[in-house]
Order: C-alpha cells, then sequence, then structure tokens
C-alpha cells in the first residue's frame, strides 16, 4: 500500500506500462484519489518544497532529470508528488512496493527504461516510484544504483523513516532528500473544502456540519488521506439518511415533495462521521484550552503518582485524535523533569515509546504510550535534576562564569604546557578511589551544589555517593 498523500487502500494501480497516477478510472476511484492533485499547484502544504526556483520546481517544471527521496509521515504528499513527476513532465509512470518487489523486480523496470530511452527521438523517460524504500534489503537498494547513476530512470522513492538509518549511503548521496511535514488544520480544512465542492470529489451534493468539520479535523492529525477517507465514509451514510427522508417524505406527503428536497445538500452531520468512522467525539479541543488542560492534567497525574487517572487523560488525548508524537513527546520531557534519577530508567521507557509511535504508528501505539505513562506513574519521583541544571543556568545568567581552571584547559596543540595548560592535572583512574581531589568548576563557583539528590527510589543511593564524592574533591588543603 503506498503512503503519500491520497493514496488508499484498494485504489487503482497506475499502469506498469505506462501512464501516470493521474489516470484512474473516477467514476470507481476512492474520494482520495480522486481528489488527488494534478499539479504542484494544487498541493496543498509543504510550501517550503514549493518555492520559485526551488529544486522540486525546477524537477518539474524544467523538467530537469533527477532523483528524489521523499521523508515524512504519512498523508503528507509523497505519492502525489511522484504522480505530479510524471504527469507534468510526459514520463512514463512505474510503481514498485518495497514490500512486495524484489531484485529481480527492479531490473526488469530499469532494463525497460534503458530500451526505451535507446529509442532516440521520441524516447520516453521513466519515473520509478518506490514506496517504503525503508523495507528495501540493502542488495535491492543496490540494485537501484545503476540506473540512478546513469539516469536511466528518474527515481522517487518515499519513505517514513529516518532515511540516514534506512537507506544506503550511495543512494542517499545520489537522490536529492526533500523532507515533508505534517499538514495543518488548516491545509486539511482547505482540501475538505475543495473535496466537498469539485467536480472531481462530491460535486456540491454535501454539506458538512461545523462540529463534524472539527472533529474531522481533529481525527485526520495532519493526514490528508485519513481526512478524505473519513469524508468520503460520512458522505455515504449523509446520503443514506437523505435517500431515506426522501422516501419517507414522498410516501407521507408526495404533495410536498418536490425537485427542490432532491436538490438539497445532503447533511454530514456529528452523528453520521461518528457512525461512520465508529469513533466518539470526545470534548477536546487541539488549539484550545482544553488541549492545554488535558495535557497539563496528564502529566499531573503522572507527577502525583495517580496511575487511573492519567490513563484517563491519555485515553481523551488519544480518542480525540491528538497527535500521539506530541503526546510521547510530553512523556519524555516528563521522565527527566519529573522523575530523574528517581528511577533513571525512566527516561529509556519513554524514548522507546516515542520510537514506537514512530516505527509501528497508531492505533497500536496506543499501547507503547500506555506503557509509558504506567511506568512513568508508578515510578519514583524526584525533580532534583531539573532543579540542578535551572539552577546552574541561572548563576550563569546572573555572570557566574569565571575561567576554566589552568589544569583543566586543551593541552593537545604545540606551546600549551608552556602556558600551564594541563601541566597539573592529575587522571582520575590513577586513583584507586577514580576520584582526585582537584577543583574542576571555576573559583566564582567552586563549592556550590546544584544537584541535590533525594531520598527516594534509586536516587537514595546517589545521595550517598555524591556526598561522599563532594567531600574527596573538596578535601584538598
Amino acid at each position: 500500500m503506498s503512503d503519500g498523500l491520497f493514496d488508499l487502500p484498494g485504489a487503482p494501480a497506475p499502469a506498469r506500462g505506462g501512464g501516470s497516477l493521474a489516470d484512474v478510472d473516477h467514476t470507481a476511484a476512492p474520494l482520495a484519489v480522486r481528489m488527488r492533485p494534478r499539479s504542484l499547484d494544487e498541493l496543498v502544504g509543504q510550501q517550503h518544497l514549493l518555492a520559485p526556483g526551488s529544486p522540486l520546481r525546477r524537477l518539474v517544471e524544467g523538467d530537469q532529470p533527477m532523483s528524489l527521496l521523499l521523508w515524512g509521515p504519512p498523508g503528507t504528499g509523497k505519492t502525489t508528488i511522484a504522480a505530479v513527476v510524471s504527469h507534468q513532465t510526459n514520463r512514463k509512470f512505474v510503481e514498485l512496493s518495497a514490500v512486495t518487489a524484489g531484485v529481480k523486480d527492479v531490473r526488469q523496470v530499469i532494463d525497460a527504461a534503458r530500451r526505451d530511452l535507446s529509442r532516440g527521438t521520441g524516447a520516453v523517460e521513466t519515473v520509478l516510484f518506490i514506496d517504503e524504500v525503508h523495507r528495501f534489503t540493502k542488495a535491492q537498494q543496490d540494485a537501484l544504483l545503476p540506473g540512478v547513476e546513469n539516469r536511466w530512470v528518474t527515481l522517487v522513492a518515499a519513505t517514513t523513516e529516518n532515511p540516514f538509518f534506512s537507506v544506503i549511503s550511495p543512494l542517499l548521496s545520489r537522490s536529492l532528500l526533500l523532507t515533508l511535514e505534517s499538514l495543518t488544520d488548516d491545509d486539511i480544512a482547505m482540501l475538505l473544502d475543495r473535496a466537498l465542492t469539485d467536480e472531481r470529489g462530491l460535486n456540491g451534493e454535501f454539506e458538512l456540519a461545523a462540529d463534524a468539520r472539527d472533529h474531522l479535523l481533529r481525527m485526520a492529525g495532519g493526514d490528508a488521506r485519513r481526512a478524505l477517507t473519513y469524508l468520503e465514509a460520512a458522505a455515504g451514510g449523509a446520503r443514506a439518511k437523505h435517500e431515506q427522508a426522501l422516501k419517507l417524505a414522498a410516501a407521507t406527503a408526495p404533495e410536498s415533495a418536490g425537485e427542490d428536497d432532491a436538490a438539497t445538500p445532503a447533511v454530514i452531520d456529528l452523528v453520521t462521521l461518528e457512525t461512520a468512522v465508529d469513533r466518539a467525539a470526545v470534548r477536546y479541543d487541539r488549539a484550545g484550552d482544553q488541549h492545554y488542560d488535558v495535557t497539563s492534567a496528564m502529566i499531573k497525574s503522572i507527577r502525583g503518582s495517580d496511575v487511573d487517572a492519567a490513563m484517563h487523560y491519555l485515553a481523551r488525548m488519544i480518542e480525540a485524535g491528538e497527535d500521539p508524537r506530541f503526546i510521547a513527546r510530553r512523556l519524555v520531557i516528563s521522565a527527566s523533569e519529573d522523575i530523574g534519577m528517581g528511577d533513571p530508567t525512566a527516561l529509556g521507557v519513554a524514548v522507546a515509546a516515542a520510537e514506537a509511535v514512530q516505527l509501528i504508528g497508531m492505533p497500536e501505539a496506543r499501547i507503547n504510550l500506555a506503557q509509558a505513562v504506567v511506568a512513568l506513574a508508578l515510578a519514583p519521583k524526584s525533580n532534583a535534576v531539573i532543579m540542578a541544571v535551572d539552577a546552574a543556568i541561572a548563576d550563569v545568567k546572573a555572570g557566574k562564569v569565571g575561567p576554566v581552571p589552568p589544569h583543566l584547559r586543551d593541552a593537545h596543540y604545540a606551546g600549551a604546557k608552556k602556558i600551564g595548560h594541563g601541566s597539573s592535572y592529575q587522571y582520575s583512574h590513577n586513583d584507586p578511589r577514580g576520584i582526585v581531589p582537584q577543583q574542576y568548576a571555576p573559583d566564582v563557583i567552586d563549592g556550590t551544589d546544584y544537584y541535590t539528590p533525594t531520598r527516594r527510589g534509586g536516587e537514595a543511593a546517589y545521595a550517598d555517593r555524591v556526598t561522599a564524592i563532594r567531600k574527596i574533591l573538596r578535601d584538598r588543603k
């Protein structure tokens, strides 16, 4: 299944022998496919990629040969950009999915593209779109290199994973990396308005109620494909209700039923939308007070060790369509701010949950977030870490910076020891305790205690240790 903007499961696949993603049967294609932008000017969002003279503009409008690597979340425009590249430049379009294609498939496409180019005048170039390229093995990615290096194909590869970890260096260095951003609510709203009125979409036959619109924006979570999928499902429900109402009116009052009633747009209300997508509308405003109130309540419940309340607020955020990456970021912050050295493993749990959100996505990632919430809520609490760093920052801002003691300064360059840099430094590992009583801090803050550990959880052991270490370090007489 393709991952780019407006690409849906069950959508008609592009012809492997040619044509573009725009060449679909619009009478049968899902709404998201029908509304796929046909040019860069119709693309919503990603304005940082669409400026005049940008590499993407030059590739499409200047018809310049160039391979692209598109990195971004689902539903942000990766497949759409590939479609525009093929459609606006009149190139042949071939799509392969890294989930199902192998080295043999890649080589067949490249060989066919090479044969097409060898025909001379009138030769057609090929755009090879690889979806989820991060799923390709190293051998499969290596098979792409000859086609890219010799420009037998214009490669457009899409990935939701960090390409610096998932794409081989030779392929990465030969491609232009474009980073796509999640669409904003304004972007999604524009797409919904276009789909409601455009003849390719719902052609003015439906009216979207304000509360249903707001709920749809929340559920979309920056994913245009998801927004249009939900809209289409809700439109189907609204059409059925509208037709049923017309039949009832015709049966009970045939003299008053007429063409005007049939021409009235069917209303997509909140109940119809909820029924269509099977998700309740939770009172929650991602851009207003509710957003901050619920987020704050979850973090404070974790801080207060009330695991049940924390789980409740997590559920509200999930059901309201909050971006799971935002939730994960808040948990990572809480792991250090509220738990810190009380349980040093809490940060690892939170970071792992954040990585799982990126790797797995919703709805499954709700389990990873829930595990992190439970772990953090039940962990021993300490704010000693944030208090320490903030106190140190306050002193720096107040001008307490002082020169670095001479014995700690860099001594790796010629002449350093002549001016006393590093000459009296004592190597800690030469002491049987692993700690040498020498000055590390500048004079102006020497002897200041920034870190004050609690006696809760694992930090109790650190409290004893820091006391012993400070005694050794400061016994320099």
